[in-house]
């Protein structure tokens, strides 16, 4: 048998954290396997789907490179097969037109609350077998005794009482088939042999398990991910801060780290924190996966995202800062490489757009930190960067070494402290006191951006520095 797994999220909204490690959990499991991984869109909801949050599907199944072997699948592309198999259970008799009234159903639903009954609809058009005039829904005539039952991968042995179980609507009034009738047969038609989803659906289980039994179909192995809290232990939603998956992006958080992060909410290997994907792949086993949710946890991921900008591959890290670097408007072919940018500044940096920020003025004009400049641009500073600047023009090799050199070499004849002369130095071609060792920074802005900014520094410093007295 080959394994089967999908991901079909609903494109009415923005691409949930969780909803993505749904997605990792589908990928590895097939991964791991040798089987097939599937991306379906459930985007029946005609009015809250939208084209954009299909795109935001799209882009951030391709940013995580979570690449999948079928689809993408849209069900509205589906809807003759859905009407096709719609029929197939009505001829069958394992389905019936149900023509009654909004008000009725309100009405029963009414009385049944007054009752402490569970409101479910008490099959009053079960009986009628020709068709009607009039408008009127499919329902699926569930069975009226007896138990589902079914072994959670995750969860164990969950049984549910058919009576429990409405007589579900499986195609709406206008014609459209509902959430539960469309999975149930994209999953038989698609082979899905695994379906991993969050726990919010366990209800629907049963009926969907139903569903399939009267189509003959052959029953998926079911696992049901608990939920990510908050830090205060309720469901995560925005006011805890979750965004949409590409917002982690625009936050400057890797791809990697993003994924290594969420595999770690529900799912456990010894004690180990950081994976490979390849190390994910191999130890992946759905058996490791928590009944417990797990509760999000910010300072934990941003650990993970520094950790992976400091040990993954400066090429492979470019990448991904190029596209902040453009974000900001950025020429990164006025300045040094990404790669050596990379170098520089991983150990000072938390994200990626952090580190595209702190990193401007290696490329573009400088902007000056008012604090800083008339804290070390002082009159009394400028025979410092004099000094520096002369030195620093004739200098024949411009490398971290000699650079350093020339710093140490002023610091000795003006009888000052390395910190006393980096320091202004820094600020003039900087525009603040942060930056990278003042050698290796120099050595990255290169001989005539460091120049050009000191003699910047020493033609206005009367103007960007109050006057002696």
């Amino acid at each position: 048998m080959t394994v089967v797994t999908r991901f079909a999220p609903s494109p009415t909204g923005y691409l949930h954290i969780g909803s993505v490690r749904t997605a990792l959990y589908c990928w590895l499991y097939a991964r791991k396997l040798q089987g097939k991984f599937i991306l379906r869109v459930e985007d029946t909801d005609l009015e809250r789907s939208t084209q954009e949050s299909v795109d935001a599907i799209l882009d951030a199944m391709q940013w995580l490179d979570l690449h999948y072997d079928e689809g993408p699948y849209y069900q509205t592309k589906r809807f003759d097969r859905y009407r096709q198999v719609a029929e197939q259970l009505l001829q069958e008799g394992k389905a019936y037109r149900c023509y009654c009234s909004k008000e009725r159903l309100e009405k029963l639903r009414n009385q049944q609350t007054e009752n402490k009954e569970k409101p479910r609809y008490d099959g009053h058009c079960r009986s009628i077998q020709e068709k009607k005039e009039g408008a009127y829904v499919i329902r699926f005539r569930n069975p009226d005794s007896g138990v589902v039952e079914f072994d959670d991968l995750i969860r164990g042995k969950l049984t549910f009482s058919n009576a429990e179980l409405d007589d579900l609507i499986i195609v709406r009034s206008d014609g459209t088939p509902t959430y539960n009738f469309t999975v149930v047969v994209d999953d038989w038609d698609m082979k899905v042999t695994h379906v991993i989803r969050g726990d919010d659906h366990i209800n629907n289980t049963p009926r969907q398990i139903n569903i399939l039994k009267a189509l003959g179909a052959t029953l998926p192995h079911y696992a049901h991910v608990s939920m990510i809290l908050g830090s205060d232990g309720k469901r995560l939603s925005k006011r805890h801060g979750a965004v949409g998956v590409m917002q982690y992006r625009e936050d400057g958080f890797l791809p990697d780290a993003l994924l290594n992060y969420l595999v770690r909410l529900g799912w456990s290997h010894g004690d180990q924190e950081i994976f490979s994907r390849e190390e994910l792949v191999q130890l992946f086993d759905i058996k490791g996966i928590n009944k417990a949710p797990a509760a999000f946890n910010m300072e934990k991921l941003i650990w993970l995202n520094q950790h992976y900008i400091k040990t993954n591959a400066p090429d492979d890290v470019a990448k991904e800062l190029a596209w902040h670097m453009q974000r900001l408007e950025i020429d990164v072919t006025q300045g040094p490489s990404l790669k050596e940018l990379i170098e520089a500044q991983a150990e000072r940096v938390k994200t990626l757009k952090e580190m595209a920020e702190k990193s401007r003025y290696f490329y573009a004009d400088v902007q000056y930190n008012d604090d800083a400049v008339k804290k070390y641009l002082t009159v009394e500073e400028m025979p410092v960067l004099t000094m520096l600047r002369d030195e620093l023009t004739h200098l024949t090799e411009w490398t971290k070494e000699p650079l350093h050199q020339v710093i140490q070499t002023v610091s000795e004849k003006l009888g000052m402290k390395m910190g006393k002369v980096a320091q202004p130095l820094r600020v003039a071609v900087t525009g603040d006191t942060i930056s990278p060792p003042i050698d290796m920074t120099l050595a990255l802005l290169g001989r005539e951006k460091t120049v050009a900014r000191l003699n910047g520094a020493l033609a206005s410093y009367a103007s960007i520095s109050p006057p002696p007295g």
